[in-house]
């Protein structure tokens, strides 16, 4: 039986006393990439968000391997092996892709003794980075962009990694060329990845199970080959 690394029970997630989730039961299990999708305003991010520690939740409960996680903030998630690449990228356009990795490495509590080593332990997950390693992210493209923010996420050496919308604004071509690298990463450690994504159907190319979402509630739960209609996708929306 494959164990879970991030469940919810009953979760109730709200914007100025209106539910935005209302008894969200969620899981995401050990090794896997797990592709959520729904319409805009389902609520996905909003699922991802209180995962992190982002947003509080109102009712319910969270558990991280199995236990119930009180008042959780994201640094304390990113210790106990969770990482977020949030949507929009979050990086600083006037500082530099060196100095990115620099303020990661602090947050995520990299020993100042092992910041050489896995900073050069990313690199050889996303050789790109090394093309634009000096330049200021905000005269990089999207996708440079999105790559600076994927490998600031790993800097942690997560076992779960988080990644809201990453294909925004990004070419499937090119959205492909970014995950795959993940995904071969994914498969030879054994981290499990919560894919919040609209572009489905590059999403479902490598993932190894879908849940939808609408209206704030999990309506389903499918493996990838099950949607690759677009006829069985469009009556979910």
């Amino acid at each position: 039986m494959t164990s879970t690394v991030l469940r919810t029970e009953g979760l109730v997630v709200g914007y100025g006393g209106r539910p935005v989730l209302d008894g969200v039961n969620f899981e995401l299990r050990a090794g896997e990439v797990l592709c959520l999708i729904g319409h805009n305003g389902a609520g996905k991010s909003t699922l991802l968000k209180a995962l992190f520690g982002l947003i509080p939740h109102q009712g319910g409960q969270i558990y991280l391997d199995n236990k119930p996680l009180g008042t959780i903030e994201p640094r304390a998630l990113t210790s106990a092996g969770l990482s977020l690449v949030p949507e929009g990228r979050g990086v600083f356009p006037g500082l530099t892709v060196a100095e990115l990795m620099k303020m990661g490495l602090w947050a995520a509590g990299v020993p100042k003794e092992l910041r050489e080593e896995r900073l050069a332990w990313v690199i050889s997950v996303l050789p790109a980075l090394r093309s634009f390693y000096q330049q200021r992210a905000g005269t990089l493209s999207g996708g440079q962009q999105q790559i600076a923010s994927i490998g600031r996420a790993l800097l942690s050496r997560p076992r779960c990694l988080l990644m809201d919308e990453p294909s925004i604004g990004l070419a499937p071509k090119l959205f492909q060329d970014l995950l795959q690298p993940i995904r071969k990463l994914q498969r030879e450690t054994g981290m499990s990845i919560l894919l919040v994504e609209q572009n489905v159907k590059e999403a479902l190319k490598i993932s190894d199970r879908v849940v939808v979402m609408k209206s704030g509630a999990l309506i389903r739960e499918a493996l990838p080959e099950d949607l690759a209609d677009n006829a069985k996708l469009m009556e979910l929306y």
